[in-house]
């Protein structure tokens, strides 16, 4: 069929056509934000879940729909090896000053741009890759100690004033929200739950890998009760079949019975697979109905293509020995292992092998979701493992 009309749209965040199956965490998000912006006690969100679950898809449209309701949002993506105040300062400083140009914004912007300068200025020497400029005065005594717990509570507390006086409030987007180191991560519970306590209208929308439940607990005990952990899995089979149908249909297309099988069989009924699946079936079929047979040729076509972007990038960021290790777990399956089980069949003591598997875990390749467990963060990493090093 025309590839030109093909409805998918496999991507990084790219919204899928038909987003199923999600509307009770979009809801839940909204109510509390609603509160939040209210004065109301709430507690946040924060998405975790392996890759291609469309956790970033999630918190962008929690983000526009919070715009739509005239709450003010600061979107960020955490990047490896960055600073959280790098992070925080030029998203602030755009939000505040959005703030500020508003007709019923009074003193409060001004005071928490104030806060920025100062926040800045005090630890541009301690954290060296902030480069922004913010072109407000700092205020003496305020955000400047050079301590970030303390300073990051000043400046968030300013924040929530500011949008306190224009009756909205702040919410931080914040993606991929397990590359902040946990020192930082502490000194941001700490500073929200100051504005949580204050009653204040900021707060934070968070997304990233399954450990962020192990690092936020270990950064604060309290994160449990200041936001609210929602797992981001796989769709059930009936909003996979919707995700993969309702596009097609509005374009006058259906799939038959064995080819949704196929494709839901094949993908785990992941939404991002389910795109790729999706798109390489419309290209494939000669039309209406797309068939089993037009599934089978896309998975042939999606696993390659596959295996030649999404795959293969995280796999060239790999070490020789981390690539033995994910090897290891491979030829046990898709897991999650035992940690004493991936070291055996390398035919090494668990604690020899330990510095890898710490160096996979930060790197987001692989997580723990229990004590003395491995499970890859991606699906279906297991097969390409496979294919990329078939001799074990």
């Amino acid at each position: 069929m025309d590839p030109r009309t093909n409805p998918y749209s496999p991507g990084a965040g790219t919204p899928p056509p038909e987003l199923a199956g999600r509307d009770g965490v979009i809801e839940r998000a909204a109510i509390a934000l609603d509160r939040i912006r209210e004065g109301r006690a709430s507690r946040s969100l924060i998405l975790y879940g392996l890759r291609g679950v469309g956790k970033t898809v999630l918190l962008n449209r929690i983000r526009i729909d919070a715009e739509a309701r005239e709450i003010v949002t600061v979107r960020m993506e955490a990047p490896e090896e960055r600073s959280l105040p790098a992070l925080l300062a030029p998203a602030l400083r755009a939000a505040l000053i959005r703030l500020d140009r508003l007709e019923a914004a009074k003193a409060g912007a001004k005071k928490a741009l104030r806060a920025l300068a100062g926040f800045v200025s005090a630890l541009k020497v301690k954290y060296n890759d902030i480069e922004v400029g913010i072109g407000s005065e700092p205020e003496k005594g305020l955000a400047d100690s050079g301590d970030l717990d303390a300073d990051l509570s000043d400046l968030i507390l300013a924040v929530g004033q500011a949008a306190a006086e224009r009756k909205t409030a702040i919410v931080l987007f914040i993606d991929e929200l397990q590359y902040v180191p946990e020192e930082q991560l502490a000194s941001l519970i700490m500073a929200l739950h100051s504005a949580n306590q204050a009653q204040l209208p900021v707060t934070m929308v968070a997304a990233g890998l399954p450990q962020l439940l192990g690092q936020t607990g270990r950064a604060k005990s309290y994160a449990e009760r200041l936001f609210e952990f929602v797992s981001i899995d796989q769709l059930d089979p009936g909003a996979a079949a919707a995700a993969l149908c309702i596009p097609a249909e509005k374009e006058g297309v259906r799939y038959d019975a064995g080819a949704i099988k196929e494709i839901l069989d094949q993908t785990h009924c992941y939404p991002y697979f389910l795109q790729e699946w999706g798109k390489h079936s419309w290209d494939v079929a000669d039309g209406s109905p797309i068939t089993a047979a037009d599934a089978g040729l896309a998975t042939a076509q999606a696993l390659a293509e596959l295996d030649a972007s999404f795959f293969r990038v995280r796999f060239d960021r790999l070490t020789p020995s981390e690539k033995r290790y994910m090897r290891s777990m491979a030829e046990l399956g898709a897991g999650p292992h035992r940690s004493g089980d991936v070291a055996e069949l390398l035919g090494k003591k668990v604690t020899t092998v330990a510095p890898t598997r710490n160096n996979l875990i930060a790197k987001g390749m692989i997580y723990s979701p229990s004590h003395g467990d491995t499970a890859f963060t991606v699906p279906l990493f297991d097969g390409f493992m496979k294919r990329i090093m078939p001799e074990f």
